[in-house]
């Protein structure tokens, strides 16, 4: 039998094997979370799908003013939201709706200070992974140092 932590574990890393991260409240502001934490993950190598309804570009890239606005032929694999607690219930609604339609969109990670319970729980019923209250970056950085001292 896993532990939480364990489980949590094992979904941090999982979602750390993505490629394309989409980035609800992607900011055009270098200094602000929202857009050093995205900047921070395109220096390694991940594709970063800006979602912001106020910018054309952030990053060189076209910024999507919803979710919905995404293709359906751009595969997410991680939804990482830099919004408040108060607006997850809605934005999960939209990662079930894509994830029933495209079938992507297998992990939501709700930033540190961010956190919904029953929002999570309802992905969670939907087979959607979710992480609340965490740093992707920071986790980032505790993956890339562990496995450097494993080989090292």
């Amino acid at each position: 039998m896993t532990t939480k932590e364990e489980s949590t574990n094992k979904l941090i890393e999982q979602a750390l094997t993505a490629t394309t991260i989409a980035v609800i409240g992607c900011s055009t502001s270098p200094g602000k979370p929202a857009h050093d934490v995205p900047a921070y993950l395109i220096k390694h190598g991940y594709d970063i799908i800006p979602i912001n309804p106020f910018a054309k570009q952030i990053f060189d890239t076209t910024a999507y003013d919803s979710l919905s606005a995404v293709p359906d032929d751009y595969t997410i694999d991680v939804i990482n939201v830099f919004r408040p607690s108060e607006e997850v219930a809605n934005i999960v609604e939209s990662v079930i709706e894509r994830h029933t339609q495209v079938d992507d969109s297998e992990i939501i990670w709700l930033q540190r200070g961010i956190r919904d319970n029953a929002a999570a729980s309802k992905a969670s019923k939907t087979g959607i992974d979710v992480v609340q209250d965490r740093c992707l970056k920071v986790a980032h950085e505790a993956h890339t140092k562990t496995d450097s001292d494993a080989l090292g």
